[in-house]
């Protein structure tokens, strides 16, 4: 079992160091978004074989979402966080030397799995940091992850700018996260390993299994709008080309926000009060561009999808690092998960219903999932 161990230093101090190491997670993921185009150009990829070849980040995540939890479990979070703050930046890096395919494939499976052992354990540092505080602050660490990514892809404009190629480019983010890591790493929660007796592994229980759901839903709207809602804007919106990315920057900022906003608005009413607002927020925002295609309508709808997803996964990954019968990393990976799941399928999905009818019914068909995010909010207690 992962043990907090006594530490002389103040709750603020390890709730800044956490919350750098979110920056970091954020700021490293989106500064290889940032440089797709120039990688794709690069190996000389068509859009197919660009498909394929990120189809290898995702699966590196659903892999190390079966062992993040077993190693947080069985060495520390703070441990294991220090194996991935210094992978996750250093396979950035190998990616800006990949000259094959093969190699870009082989680099982007190991930058999912280093990613997402370090959003496991850096979540269940979090969730520690809320046992110091004694209140829900997930979602403020899951604000900084938006901002960060925000930077990440303004420094990218940046680089990409001074002509810069994509590995120095991502040698100037290794060093930045490097140095970030020696600087804080000392002053997240120390931890201690499981005892030899205790399991690192566990099957999910109905708790877990209720929030893993809450998460599909909310990854599969939130997978939609990161990918379709450029073309949502573009083909059914029907916008001149320099609007199409309108309706993504007003969800991404309103999602932001909403993430700052969120644990106040938690302590106030609660958090199943919070996800059932959140769930028709979701439908409401995807119903208002279902409904009303024009520019300002739809506008509207994606800030409110913004607003809707924002607090859904930090309250979801806060309840399940307090289960009483999981370790935190345990149950934290079990629902990421069941949100990746969610995050992945939702974007295909999509484009098999947008061809069988039309791209309007299929995001009102999302709407539906949204929706239910209200009516699986009894997963958490009535209390807040």
């Amino acid at each position: 079992m992962e043990a907090n161990v006594a530490s002389p230093l103040s709750p603020r101090s390890h709730r800044i160091a956490v919350a750098v190491f979110f920056f970091t997670a954020g700021f490293t993921f989106a500064s290889w978004a940032s440089r797709i185009p120039q990688v794709q150009a690069k190996l000389q990829l068509n859009e197919a074989q660009l498909g394929s070849v990120l189809l290898a980040l995702p699966f590196g995540l659903l892999v190390s979402s079966f062992i993040s939890g077993a190693m947080v479990t069985k060495f520390g979070s703070r441990n294991v966080l220090r194996i991935a703050a210094f992978a996750y930046p250093t396979i950035l890096l190998s990616i800006g030397f990949t000259e094959a395919i093969w190699q870009l494939v082989v680099a982007l499976f190991f930058f999912g799995l280093s990613g997402n052992m370090m959003n496991v354990s850096v979540n269940t540092q979090a969730v520690a940091v809320e046992k110091l505080y004694g209140r829900t602050i997930m979602a403020s660490f899951h604000g900084i992850w938006s901002l960060a990514g925000f930077s990440g892809a303004a420094v990218g404009a940046l680089l990409m700018g001074l002509q810069l190629l994509t590995w120095q480019h991502f040698a100037i983010i290794a060093a930045t996260v490097y140095t970030l890591t020696f600087i804080f790493l000392s002053r997240t929660i120390p931890t201690t390993a499981a005892k030899k007796s205790q399991s690192a592994f566990a099957l999910p229980n109905k708790q877990i299994l209720k929030l893993g759901a809450i998460a599909f839903a909310c990854l599969l709207c939130e997978g939609t709008m990161f990918d379709w809602s450029g073309v949502y804007f573009k083909k059914a919106v029907q916008v001149p080309p320099s609007l199409t990315g309108l309706g993504y920057a007003a969800f991404m900022g309103c999602m932001a926000t909403g993430r700052f906003m969120a644990d106040k608005v938690v302590m106030r009413v609660g958090s199943r009060l919070m996800l059932r607002g959140a769930g028709f927020l979701i439908a409401t925002g995807l119903m208002t561009a279902v409904l009303f295609p024009t520019i300002g309508a739809a506008t509207i709808g994606f800030m409110l999808v913004g607003f809707g997803v924002s607090s859904v996964v930090p309250l979801v990954y806060s309840q399940a690092g307090r289960s009483t019968t999981l370790q935190p990393g345990q149950a934290l990976a079990m629902v990421s998960t069941f949100g990746y799941a969610g995050f992945l399928s939702g974007p295909p999905i999509i484009g098999f219903v947008a061809e069988a009818t039309n791209l309007r019914w299929s995001f009102a068909m999302v709407a539906l999932v949204g929706l239910s995010t209200s009516i699986l909010a009894g997963a958490l207690p009535k209390k807040k």
